[in-house]
């Protein structure tokens, strides 16, 4: 056996980032962006107000109150979108609309609940006032919002690295961005091999299990944040094995398999990797996930196409995909370091965590829950079998048990939250 550590740097070793391309912003949630953003304009690119009211000069709301209020004329209305023709002189106001360009006579905004019609342009229902009382005073500059406010040109939005967010989005929109480089999603192609396994609801036959490893791993590809890809369910056949390696290593800049990669007589998934790809056939001091499979095949043109080969077991499996393929289909798609797994925590194991020494990292399923005294407390989701795929339904963590005697009720625990 060799140790989890040395796995795993043996899987990112092999996981370089996929090649930047330019894709429409549109597309690029949750893309690794490669270049930085500068700005190159004025955000906002001009004066605006923050509220509907209406924009003054400062001086003429001198001394306003309920009590007191100061009666000014209403020469127009500026909506956002508008040019900004209006000009108040001494004594009059312009009604402004959130969003809209100041006039260049008015130094500030009073909103318009702190104001009072005293008559409309035309006596309809609705229409703007010929004249307002203000009920406030305010101080150059109120409810303006400045041209560059936000950012001026020559100005870091963000560096490369970045994780694209709904927020980075919006930012790429206001500066004129149609599009951005990114390391793009990586598309990962899944299968699941054995004769043994049925697609079906139909009533199993002697033998017969249903394909659960497939839709699982699906979904957890998905969760990482990839294009998850359907290669389908090949049988224990040579050939059927190798025309899908090869077909899902031409369109997918990855592939996991579920099953084939211990020592069984017809684990053809090994036979067919050695023969077309450069692999290496791992036995890893954890429990469950033992047997792990990973290498190369060729792609697309000179690419190589990394390959996860996971274990049959279901829980195994799952395991597997959390410990080793994440980490690497994330590494992929440019993430650093720190978001290749998901967050861990430390956590109060209530009542204990037992295991035996046999030279092995454990990692029990949990459920994990935030406490009333500030931290997080775990307990078993279930049955700990690699077959117990139950469990897994509860279950919102692993907790990993060093080798020894585990864990005493009250112990702490280091946990990684699959969810």
């Amino acid at each position: 056996m060799i140790p989890l550590g040395e796995a795993r740097a043996f899987v990112l070793g092999a996981c370089t980032p996929l090649d930047a391309v330019r894709l429409p912003i549109a597309e690029s949630l949750g893309c690794v962006v490669t270049e930085q953003l500068v700005a190159g304009e004025l955000v906002p690119p001009f004066a605006n107000t923050a509220v509907d009211g209406f924009a003054v000069r400062a001086a003429d709301t001198a001394g306003a109150n309920a009590d007191a209020p100061v009666r000014l004329s209403v020469i127009g209305t500026i909506a956002a979108g508008m040019a900004p023709t209006l000009e108040p002189g001494p004594g009059e106001a312009v009604r402004i609309m959130t969003g809209a360009p100041m006039p260049a006579t008015a130094d500030a905004v009073v909103m318009v609940e702190d104001s009072r019609a005293v008559e409309t342009g035309d006596g309809g229902e609705g229409s703007v006032a010929a004249r307002v009382d203000l009920l406030a005073e305010v101080p150059p500059g109120k409810h303006i919002r400045p041209a560059g406010d936000d950012l001026q040109p020559g100005d870091l939005v963000f560096p490369a690295g970045d994780v694209l967010s709904a927020g980075h989005l919006g930012v790429l929109a206001t500066l004129g961005h149609a599009d951005v480089a990114v390391v793009p999603k990586a598309r990962v192609g899944v299968m699941s091999t054995g004769d043994e396994l049925v697609d079906t609801g139909a009533p199993l036959q002697p033998g017969q299990i249903r394909d659960s490893n497939r839709r699982t791993l699906l979904a957890l590809v998905a969760q990482a944040g990839c294009v998850a890809v359907d290669l389908g369910r090949i049988p224990d056949d040579e050939a059927a094995i190798t025309a899908a390696i090869e077909r899902g290593a031409a369109q997918c800049d990855a592939l996991v398999t579920s099953g084939g990669v211990s020592m069984g007589a017809f684990d053809f998934v090994k036979v067919v990797l050695d023969r077309i790809g450069v692999m290496r056939w791992m036995q890893v001091a954890i429990k469950p996930a033992k047997p792990l499979a990973f290498g190369t095949v060729p792609g697309s043109g000179a690419r190589r196409v990394p390959v996860f080969g996971l274990p049959g077991n279901p829980v195994s499996s799952v395991v597997s995909f959390e410990l080793f393929a994440r980490p690497g289909l994330r590494r992929l798609m440019g993430h650093g370091d720190a978001a290749l797994d998901r967050p861990r925590v430390q956590a109060v194991a209530a009542d204990g965590l037992a295991r035996q020494l046999d030279g092995k990292i454990h990692f029990a399923r949990v459920v994990c829950r935030y406490g009333d005294d500030g931290r997080y407390h775990v307990r078993l989701a279930g049955g700990q079998g690699s077959h117990h795929l139950s469990a897994l339904v509860g279950a919102n963590a692993l907790a990993e048990l060093v080798d020894g005697p585990g864990v005493e009720p009250g112990g702490l625990v280091n946990v990684l939250l699959t969810e």
